[in-house]
């Protein structure tokens, strides 16, 4: 049974247990993390063009409090610099897109309090007028008009593919790329990555103004090898918790044979060559970064607009349920929804035997990029 990405991958919605909503603190993180990048690119921005009317997407907007988190801190720039320069504030045009599969309800239940509080933190109460949009489909092809956006940010959302690459089917006991892969199975997801970051570019210099600005964050890796540790290590734990469960004639062991991410977490150079061979766009910064597997390490360093629950110490809880809420449609829509329990829960023991052991992190790849003329 082939996977349809396009139907299939979405983060879990609502605010239960296993929602996105609740349990995105990593991405939380590394959104704060890339704020001085953020804040370069729509200085330099406003600062070169001043629109009257600034149109902001987020591609792949998931749902939640980093959704607005990012507008947020967006309004709040362009506001700063319009009182310094005594300007009259813009309209802003915020565009959320994802898959349609996306709890988008979630978010425009979220906009009239996100208003309010956003008023109430600028200096003269008042902000130009905003006008929210949601627009389901994906990224990987075009989705708004020509030439119609000022600012795109997306993070977190690249690194997955379109599909499932083929020619995978080699790729015994594992469900991503791992040390044990065929050198065949890791061309394949490279090519892919190639191919979808490819088509992305290209539909984003269309939809971009001249001189528009791009901020994408990719889960990624330093190291020049795709099955580096670093990157693999995470679904490698989880491909460890599904095979234990064939051992024991839970699932059978070719529904894990014909089981794979559909992701790929590309190196600083990987992602520089292509943005350098699509051609439309000049590259300001590229930076790589890193936060802990468990969002409550150093969490007293991070200053959150979030109403998630902090109390959790538990790095191998905390770790499975935030994979939980990226993984699970997945998960459902291969195995069935009755294994799901047992594999968070053998997943949680295989990550907290191995997080005592040795320092977890994920690495992020970060670019701000200018629409050429």
């Amino acid at each position: 049974m082939r996977m349809e990405v396009t139907q299939v991958l979405h983060m879990n919605g609502g605010f239960g247990e296993a929602s996105y909503a609740n349990n995105s603190l990593v991405q939380q993180k590394v959104i704060s993390l890339t704020k001085p990048i953020r804040e370069e690119a729509i200085t330099s921005l406003y600062c070169t063009t001043f629109p009257r009317s600034l149109a902001i997407a987020d591609m792949g907007c998931s749902s939640g409090p980093n959704t607005l988190f990012v507008v947020s801190e967006t309004i709040k720039v362009v506001e700063k610099l319009c009182r310094e320069l005594n300007l009259k504030s813009p309209e802003y045009k915020v565009f959320f897109n994802d898959l349609p599969g996306n709890d988008f309800n979630n978010i425009f239940k979220s906009i009239d309090s996100f208003k309010e509080k956003l008023s109430d933190k600028m200096e003269s109460g008042v902000i130009g007028p905003c006008y929210f949009y949601g627009i389901p489909g994906s990224f990987y092809g075009r989705v708004f008009p020509n030439q119609s956006l000022h600012f795109v940010h997306s993070s977190y959302s690249l690194q997955w593919l379109s599909k499932v690459p083929e020619g995978v089917e080699n790729n015994k006991g594992n469900i991503y790329i791992s040390r044990t892969s065929p050198s065949n199975v890791v061309k394949a997801y490279y090519e892919q990555f190639q191919r979808d970051f490819s088509v992305f570019l290209k539909c984003r210099a269309e939809e971009l103004v001249e001189g528009g600005r791009m901020v994408l964050t990719f889960l990624g890796r330093k190291s020049d090898n795709p099955c580096s540790k670093e990157c693999c290590y995470i679904w490698e734990l989880m491909a460890k918790a599904l095979n234990d469960m064939v051992m024991q004639g839970i699932i059978k062991e070719d529904q894990v044979t014909t089981f794979n991410i559909p992701q790929y977490t590309p190196s600083q150079l990987e992602v520089k060559l292509e943005v350098l061979k699509e051609g439309s766009f000049a590259i300001n910064r590229l930076e790589v970064s890193e936060v802990n597997w468990n969002a409550m390490d150093e969490c007293n360093v991070f200053e959150f607009e979030s109403e998630m629950n902090e109390s959790l110490s538990d790095s191998g809880y905390n770790v499975a349920q935030c994979m939980r809420a990226v993984a699970e449609p997945l998960l459902v829509n291969h195995f069935g929804e009755a294994i799901i329990e047992k594999v968070f829960s053998r997943y949680q023991e295989i990550l907290a035997d191995r997080m005592s052991k040795e320092k977890t992190k994920f690495v992020n790849v970060t670019i701000l990029m200018t629409r050429k003329g």
